[in-house]
């Protein structure tokens, strides 16, 4: 059995000092939390994580979702937590206080996110799918939208899903057929069917609020004719009280390989009444708030499976007795030594931390520029953090989901066969891991839309402000951070890598766009990487009394420099190549 406690100090490390929060207590929403208040939040979300939702993890694994007659009920236990998390006010915690939220800062909801997702990652899915569903229709509806679908959301009273993907029609939303026809009274009657719907019919709560993508009559081929429409599971009447049952049903749920916790559902529209969300064959543009908040939330689901997985596999390596340290005994007392002391074990651990750090440092970062892209006063710096976080979202979302894989793959290696066996729940972790890299857009899409699009928006104006970024920390800080050597040699990559992507066709884009996302995900983390060190010297320098807690930064800092940033190399080699070798088999010798 897994256990989960919430890396508390880190959190803190990376808000008060590497982000310095504190520092932003004039934006709307920083002045409601004080180191005091956010430390009190974070620890309540702990205690709810460790001792609610940790122990249904297994639970919602081994029972799952059933359906009969079109209803799912979810796994026993479920139904109480969720009524005690939207009790205590963890579903509004960043939504504007207009419609009932608490309007804190978003990168405190990252925060607290990673805490409850590390602890069951089906559970936060039906609050985090809320949240972006709640975020679009913010964006795109009317004001009677907002006012009759918000404060129910987010009081969590009501929850939401996102319905993109048909059968035959995944990534390329252009082949979407499920159709939408205009009735008297300005609603619509949406027909169609959907597929791989997250929490699309569930018992926690009253109402689902289903944003589902369809297409008018007239609309033009392709992703310019398609609209967006609200989709309630239950018709609301103008007082907000609920109506008739909607004509949408849960046809089947999927077999799956992971998350079995939340039902991932087949969604039949049968002439379901829907209202229109923003203008007509406008819809992507709204769906996009949702998506792209998804693809951060999805990047934070990969930091906190690979987090959770660290901590046991930490708490196994401590514990286990076998063979002998090299070089000797470190234990003659004992029978056999702590497999910690082995070095292969250490190598996999120290790269399950380096990367569960550094990914906690990026994924706040990119929530801090959320809340500067939209509260800070100053135009220049919401373009600026706008800018950067239209680089992290496809970087986060693909590399932190990819090191998920790899890292709880890693602490299954630690401990040995028994990872393997299923009564150690480790092998739960990497099975619920794989799902990351392929929902909100497969890692494959978000690489494209980094190297194809991202990177030449607006004449380059996002990588050239985040390489000038890297940069000027290295002039800064070389005579403080003797890493900063290793960071210029990964920057130099980048920027080669930069200039042959800004002359290269499509074909070679394409075949480099996965090594481009890591590259520069790998400068990303080496930033973060760097200005911890450089927070760590300092107050070591100092003195203090988390002397341990600093060495200890600075040595994982080290081992990144060493054993895995120079892996920038590889993937400018590799992108360097072009896309010739991948295209010289024809489809049939494959």
């Amino acid at each position: 059995m897994t256990t989960y406690e919430a890396p508390l100090r880190d959190m803190r490390f990376v808000l008060d000092e590497l982000l310095q929060v504190e520092g932003y207590a004039d934006l709307p929403g920083f002045a409601d939390a004080p180191l005091d208040v956010t430390n009190a939040i974070l620890e309540e979300a702990g205690k709810l994580a460790s001792g609610v939702l940790a122990p249904l993890n297994a639970v919602g694994d081994e029972h799952g979702c059933t359906l009969v007659d079109g209803a799912v009920t979810t796994a026993p236990g479920f139904r109480d937590a969720y009524r005690l998390y939207t009790e205590a006010g963890w579903t509004g915690l960043t939504a504007s206080p207009e419609y009932g939220g608490q309007g804190l800062p978003h990168v405190l909801g990252i925060a607290v996110r990673e805490i409850m997702t590390s602890a069951n990652l089906a559970f936060s899915m039906f609050a985090g799918l809320t949240h972006g569903a709640a975020n679009a229709i913010a964006s795109g509806g009317t004001v009677q939208q907002k006012a009759l679908y918000l404060p129910p959301m987010i009081e969590g009273r009501w929850t939401g899903t996102m319905n993109l993907t048909e059968p035959h029609c995944g990534t390329d939303l252009g082949l979407l057929r499920s159709r939408a026809e205009p009735l008297a009274d300005g609603s619509f009657s949406i027909n169609g069917t959907k597929i791989f719907i997250s929490a699309g019919e569930h018992d926690l709560a009253e109402n689902i609020i289903h944003l589902v993508l369809a297409r008018l009559p007239d609309a033009p081929p392709g992703v310019k004719g398609i609209s967006l429409f609200i989709v309630p599971k239950f018709l609301v009447n103008a007082d907000g009280s609920l109506g008739p049952r909607n004509a949408v049903r849960c046809g089947s749920l999927e077999e799956k390989m992971g998350i079995h916790g939340n039902p991932t559902c087949v969604m039949n529209y049968d002439g379901a009444t829907g209202y229109l969300v923003g203008q007509p064959h406008q819809g992507l543009r709204v769906m996009f708030v949702m998506m792209n908040s998804a693809r951060l939330a999805v990047g934070v689901q990969g930091l906190s499976l690979a987090s959770v997985a660290y901590q046991n596999a930490v708490h196994y390596a401590r514990e286990r007795l076998q063979g002998r340290a090299a070089g000797g005994a470190a234990t003659p007392e004992q029978p056999a030594d702590q497999i910690i002391m082995h070095p292969d074990v250490q190598r996999m651990l120290l790269i399950q931390r380096a990367f569960v750090e550094g990914g906690r440092a990026l994924t706040y970062w990119a929530g801090l520029q959320v809340d500067l892209s939209h509260q800070h006063p100053d135009a220049g710096v919401r373009e600026a953090a706008s800018d950067l976080l239209g680089l992290l979202t496809p970087m986060i979302k693909a590399y932190c989901t990819d090191q998920a894989v790899e890292c709880t793959s890693l602490a299954i290696q630690c401990f040995g066969g028994h990872g393997y066996i299923r009564e150690w729940g480790m092998e739960q972790f990497l099975r619920d891991a794989r799902i990351t890299p392929l929902y909100e857009g497969t890692n494959g899409v978000q690489a494209m839309d980094l190297a194809a699009r991202k990177l030449k928006l607006d004449d380059g104006r996002a990588i050239k402000r985040f390489l000038a970024r890297v940069g000027d920390f290295c002039d800064a800080h070389a005579a403080e951070v003797a890493e900063v050597q290793a960071l210029r040699l990964a920057l130099a990559d980048l920027v080669a890598a930069v200039d042959y992507l800004a002359t290269a066709d499509a074909s070679a884009t394409a075949a480099g766009a996965v090594d481009f996302l890591h590259l520069t995900a790998l400068v990303a983390l080496g930033l973060q990487w760097a200005n911890m060190t450089l927070i760590a010297g300092r107050q070591l320098a100092r003195g203090t009394s988390e002397a341990r807690f600093y060495q200890a930064k600075r040595t994982t800092a080290r081992f990144y420099f060493e054993r895995i940033l120079p892996d920038t190399a590889v993937h400018l080699q590799r992108i360097g190549l072009g896309a010739d070798t991948l295209r010289a088999l024809a489809p049939d010798q494959y």
